[in-house]
């Protein structure tokens, strides 16, 4: 069963949730499984895999320190939800933006936001090198944050302009982590982000290492960037 799953997990990874959480987390789980087969937000649909390279996953960025007086958090390509309703879920004194570039995907993510009662969930259509030339949206969050949309150096341009300055961006990274973050030094410094810390992470039952990079703003991201669509994939800084 789901809730026995993800409450089994979180006790391993250190996390501890209240029944309503719970009921909120396994009511999540159902709409997606619903909704996947039509529009295809998961590969996971196993109840403990999904408890596990979903939920505990996506809090794996939490940290209580660098979060601490966070208001406002942007998920950029978020997808089916990840990590930012998790986050949501499990703090929900935050102001959450979810982005995405396909609109049903957003669609599913009001729904889910109505259906759970989440407040102060803003569910975006856009491509991020759009959106972060808006004035509602460039330098205007506390933290960035997103799984594994791209490599770190288009990441970082695709994310960190939507950072204030003292704010944080947080990339959650897989097994390659090393040798993203040695190449996306240059890009990193050019779009205003300080020195990057990478924090380990080891998920339970033994699914795997997660990385998490986090990156401080300390200067305004220039202008220019980020580029037009398409082109921080196609010529990374």
């Amino acid at each position: 069963m789901f809730s026995e799953d993800l409450k089994e997990a979180a006790g391993k990874f250190g996390l501890t949730f209240t029944d309503r959480q719970v009921k909120k987390f396994q009511k999540f789980y159902e709409m997606t499984i619903e909704k996947n087969s039509g529009m295809n937000l998961t590969a996971i649909t196993d109840p403990k895999e999904f408890a596990v390279k979903h939920i505990i996953d996506s809090l794996s960025a939490f940290d209580e320190k660098k979060f601490a007086g966070a208001k406002k958090i942007i998920d950029v390509g978020t997808g089916g939800g990840f990590p930012g309703i998790p986050l949501k879920i499990f703090c929900p004194e935050f102001e959450i933006c979810l982005v995405d570039s396909l609109n049903k995907r957003i669609d599913f993510l009001k729904e889910v936001a109505e259906t759970l009662k989440l407040e102060n969930v803003e569910c975006v259509h856009g491509r991020a090198e759009d959106l972060a030339k808006l004035p509602d949206f460039r330098e205007s969050f506390d933290i960035a944050i997103s799984r594994a949309v791209a490599r770190l150096n288009v990441l970082a341009e695709y994310c960190l302009p939507f950072v204030k300055t003292g704010g944080i961006f947080a990339a959650m990274k897989g097994k390659n982590f090393v040798e993203e973050t040695e190449e996306s030094g240059n890009a990193i410094k050019i779009l205003g982000g300080d020195e990057p810390e990478i924090v380990e992470k080891i998920l339970p039952d033994g699914e795997g290492s997660r990385a998490i990079i986090y990156i401080k703003k300390i200067s305004a991201t220039p202008a220019k960037f980020p580029r037009k669509a398409g082109m921080p994939s196609k010529k990374p800084l």
